[in-house]
């Protein structure tokens, strides 16, 4: 996280996504469901600044009880810096491709679908 720059991109997934070999991986899955993505997501947020987060848009009908802690996540980062967080939805097979981007790929131990999420770095100013 200390190498991450304005605009730099994090991911943050499940214990299936595709991860490729030459990506920073940060795998924290210890066993199904542990960590789960929401407890992951706590402690990156807890350490970088947001510009807008990415997702999935089959979230929204394929796991919407994830897709809504994670919104609640994104509202509550917001009132704590002031600003808004931008949020945006595209296809699983296009987020998979942009996460191939991604400064360095967190796994969590998540077993549930499109719970995933690519997190872009905002500033403190």
């Amino acid at each position: 996280m200390a190498r991450c720059g304005h605009f730099d991109e994090i991911t943050i997934c499940d214990a299936g996504l595709p991860i490729p070999a030459n990506a920073e991986r940060i795998d924290m899955a210890l066993s199904p469901g542990v960590p789960d993505l929401l407890s992951c997501i706590d402690a990156i947020l807890s350490e970088l600044q947001l510009q807008s987060v990415t997702l999935a848009q089959e979230i929204i009908d394929i796991n919407p009880q994830v897709h809504q802690q994670i919104l609640e996540r994104i509202a509550q980062e917001q009132k704590l810096c002031g600003r808004h967080i931008n949020i945006i939805y595209i296809s699983h097979d296009a987020f998979k491709l942009q996460s191939h981007n991604s400064r360095a790929i967190v796994r969590s131990g998540e077993c549930s679908p499109y719970a995933n999420v690519i997190f872009s770095c905002g500033v403190p100013f």
